[in-house]
């Protein structure tokens, strides 16, 4: 019996399933439509439309967007916030926004913990985590009671100075449970972020208790369902910072599966940065209600210590992605005698017209349709039959209202949503002074590739590169991971005065934390490596940059300061196009990453082209205002070394890739599609 490496990845349309078989070497792609209502039943489905049962499975990774979801919606759960005496409004107060500082609309975010909802808590430890008061525990046992009286779902405990001396937060814990037993959901902020920064560290508690009850449930209901059904090997859960953990551990921590969805397919990028030898890539991932970037730089994803969800802080480490709303499923509409596009997505229910399913606004799907983009007969591998009339009667009805044919309107369409998603490249790229003409760009999602070439124009990016089962890269990018377990700890000191024997001592601590952490994760002896690193600033700077250290003894190192002061400079020289050489230097958190290998995929080669050959059908086009002859080709007769000239449409079971004039497409070693700008035509 074939054993199956899967990944199941929920998103906001289609639930997608990628299965590698084992014994061929080969991989399978499925999708089905997500159930809102009941996601677990949206897995299960797709995993039937591959034939991986769940007892056929080796190993499984999932996505999930659960916690994220009850987050943009305001759906967790009731949460009380035990606060120390004095600074209980250190949620409320928040942080002055010096970016907006003269924007008269700028407007706080909302806090998901009303003031009233925080509860002051005597017991004072001072900068140095020793304690000036000792924690008044029945004030503790009466939040509790509290708690349990008025129904609050969830309680996250934040006092000062935890991160040096979290005895205050333990004591807290103790006394809850006592009081409210194992049922309630308590996030203690020392185990969320063991870092500086009351505000963000008491953010990061609160969004933990907010989404973990949802995400817990979630999680088990997954869990038990595909145990019933006969998987036996662990339920791995995708992180925000590109690693992986078992669903146990995620239960524990669930705050760290945020951004698990889109996380899979920047490390699907990193994976083709391997395999390709591309060092950077812009990801791009265009579904059905979303467009996200990512990039990947120097072979690695792009990782922060710190993101942000809707103004609101969280420390971890997490992928740094720019989202917007801006996929199939976007709504155009006139507005101020305009056109509009985007974010308000028609969703999967009812879905863009064309899918027949009561929607009558045209979106950017309808819009690909009737540009003749998309195959109506073979949309989703034939899963779904596009209704060409329904999209033209949307599109037509606003085309009416802002006096334009119906082609130009829908051509419009997607011009306004390419620019849309340009600039959101820009906010990754441009704006942080990288240049995007250095990179390549790798475009996924099932509406990804449609638009992939239309960016890089936009943004004189030279390459495209379209995956093998792009409507599906994420899932695809799961298989490609491995463990990550994140640790941190506060270490404050002028670089000149540190200490480094103790320095190292931490580090060596930290790293025999992280080695335990694999083993808890099944990592066998051997599998497993760790990664140190410092974050570094200049004296009087607010914000850090994080530099890697060589190993946990290096500051034992003759020359350490001088080796860690001359990375600093040059990485402040790359982020922000200016260094200090020489400057006072400050050391803030030390960092310990563990990895555990759980192996990966080994693909082979695909067949070869022989011959010129392909099987192709011509239809109208529209590029440019008008109808152009493009040959409408499936992926599957594109064997490697294939060479397809513009225009022309790929289509395939997840995705649609358009090739416009003057561009060429070839197919790679293992089917990866490139792209590049050309002078040739058809």
């Amino acid at each position: 019996m074939s054993r199956f490496r899967v990944a199941m990845d929920i998103g906001g349309t289609f639930t997608d399933v990628v299965a590698y078989d084992e014994e061929v070497g080969g991989y399978v792609a499925g999708k089905s439509s997500t159930t809102p209502g009941d996601l677990t039943a949206g897995v299960l489905a797709a995993l039937a439309t591959v034939d991986a049962q769940p007892e056929r499975c080796s190993f499984a990774v999932h996505g999930t967007t659960q916690g994220l979801n009850a987050f943009l919606q305001r759906k967790g759960e009731r949460v009380l916030l035990l606060a120390t005496a004095g600074a209980r409004d250190v949620y409320h107060i928040a942080r002055g926004n010096r970016t907006r500082l003269y924007d008269i609309h700028y407007r706080k975010p909302i806090p998901l913990v009303p003031r009233e909802d925080i509860v002051a808590i005597a017991g004072r430890l001072n900068y140095a985590g020793e304690e000036l008061a000792p924690l008044d525990r029945e004030a503790v046992r009466l939040a509790g009671v509290r708690a349990r009286a008025d129904g609050f779902g969830a309680i996250a405990v934040a006092f000062l100075f935890a991160y040096l001396n979290p005895t205050h937060e333990l004591e807290a814990e103790a006394i809850l449970r006592e009081e409210l037993g194992e049922g309630m959901t308590i996030s203690l902020s020392h185990r969320i972020a063991r870092e500086w920064r009351e505000y963000e560290r008491t953010s990061s508690a609160v969004l933990d208790a907010y989404t973990s009850p949802v995400v817990r449930t979630y999680l088990g209901r997954l869990e038990s369902e595909l145990t019933e059904r006969g998987l036996n090997v662990p339920l791995h859960i995708m992180q925000s910072s590109g690693g992986i953990i078992t669903a146990r551990s995620a239960r524990q921590m669930a705050v760290q599966t945020l951004l698990s969805g889109p996380v899979g397919g920047t490390m699907g990028g990193v994976a083709l940065a391997r395999r390709l030898t591309r060092p950077n890539l812009i990801c791009v991932d265009m579904g059905g209600t979303s467009f996200d970037v990512s990039l990947v730089i120097d072979g690695r994803p792009d990782i922060s210590s710190e993101a942000y969800l809707e103004g609101l802080p969280l420390l971890m480490s997490v992928v740094n992605f720019h989202t917007i709303g801006a996929g199939g499923g976007s709504l155009a509409y006139a507005e101020a005698g305009g056109l509009r596009v985007g974010p308000e997505s028609a969703g999967a229910d009812p879905g863009p017209a064309c899918y027949g399913r009561g929607g009558t606004q045209p979106t950017v799907t309808d819009a690909n349709l009737v540009l003749g983009r998309t195959d109506p007969t073979w949309f989703a591998g034939g899963q779904m039959s596009l209704d060409v009339d329904a999209a033209h009667r949307a599109v037509q009805e606003l085309a009416g209202k802002l006096r334009l044919e119906t082609v130009d309107l829908a051509e419009g369409i997607c011009d306004v949503i390419n620019a849309k998603m340009a600039q959101a490249i820009r906010t990754l790229t441009v704006e942080k002074g990288i240049e995007p003409r250095d990179f390549a760009l790798v475009a996924f999602g099932g509406a990804g590739p449609m638009h992939a070439a239309f960016l890089a124009k936009e943004l004189e990016v030279e390459e495209v590169i379209v995956p093998r089962f792009p409507g599906a890269f994420s899932a695809w990018g799961m298989l490609e991971t491995e463990i990550r377990k994140d640790f941190a700890q506060a270490w404050f000191s002028p670089l000149a005065d540190a200490d480094h024997g103790k320095l190292a001592d931490a580090a060596g601590a930290l790293e025999r934390d992280a080695e335990a952490s694999l083993r808890e994760e099944g990592i066998a002896a051997g599998h497993g490596r760790v990664e140190h690193a410092l974050d570094v600033r200049y004296a009087g700077q607010e914000y850090t940059i994080t530099i890697g250290l060589l190993s946990a003894s290096e500051p034992l190192e003759p020359g350490f300061d001088d080796a860690l002061s001359g990375r600093f400079d040059e990485a402040h020289e790359r982020r922000f196009g200016h260094s200090n050489p020489g400057a006072p230097v400050e050391l803030v958190t030390l960092r310990v990453t563990a990895f555990g290998d759980l192996g990966r995929a080994r693909p082979q080669p695909l067949e070869s082209q022989r011959g010129d050959g392909y099987a192709y059908e011509e239809r109208p086009v529209v590029f440019g205002r008008s109808n152009r002859d493009a040959r409408i080709v499936r992926r599957d007769a594109l064997l490697v070394g294939a060479v397809v000239d513009g225009p022309a449409v790929i289509v395939e079971n997840t995705a649609t890739t358009v090739v416009p004039p003057k561009w060429q497409l070839r197919v790679d070693t293992y089917g990866e599609l490139i792209m590049r700008a050309t002078d040739k035509e058809a």
